[in-house]
């Protein structure tokens, strides 16, 4: 599994910038990623994939420990959607 860390490293490395630096740019995509994610916007990084939040209705649902049915209330969801290039890469 890679880390927020692994990726810094590596940007850092094939970048010539200090592990700092990278980090900071790191956190920062992240930071725009969930900025947009909260406000309802669409992110998509060309080759890479597409974050978008899905609204999820309310549910029942059961407890299983008890059986009990419960009400799950509606929530957002965000969603993550490969781009080709990245699904070819996984299926050779």
């Amino acid at each position: 599994m890679a880390t927020t860390a692994d990726i810094a490293d590596k940007i850092a490395t094939e970048h010539n910038l200090t592990k700092a630096q990278a980090k900071a740019i790191v956190n920062s995509v992240l930071k725009s990623i969930t900025d947009a994610a909260a406000s309802g916007t669409e992110t998509n990084l060309a080759g890479f994939g597409k974050f978008k939040v899905k609204d999820m209705p309310e549910r029942e649902a059961r407890n299983p420990s008890t059986g009990a049915t419960i009400k799950v209330a509606a929530s957002k969801k965000l969603t993550f959607t490969p781009a080709k290039a990245v699904k070819d890469a996984l299926n050779g």
